[in-house]
């Protein structure tokens, strides 16, 4: 799996939030990755390797290629 995370990103973890969702958005990406619950809204700031630990699979991508 690579480490390439792009804004707009939406992934699986592999324990799911205690709103029953297992599904977010990367919202911000940097140092930090911040990630928004489809199911709940709530936004969590993950370290980057805490964040790779956490990702089970990446179910869409964000392909403009906006900001870089």
């Amino acid at each position: 799996m690579t480490d390439d995370i792009r804004l707009g990103d939406v992934i699986r973890t592999r324990k799911s939030h205690p709103c029953g969702s297992d599904e977010w958005t990367v919202i911000r990406v940097g140092a930090d990755i911040k990630i928004k619950c489809h199911g709940c809204s709530h936004i969590v700031m993950l370290e980057r390797d805490a964040f790779l630990k956490r990702r089970k699979a990446i179910l869409s991508r964000k392909e403009d290629g906006q900001g870089e």
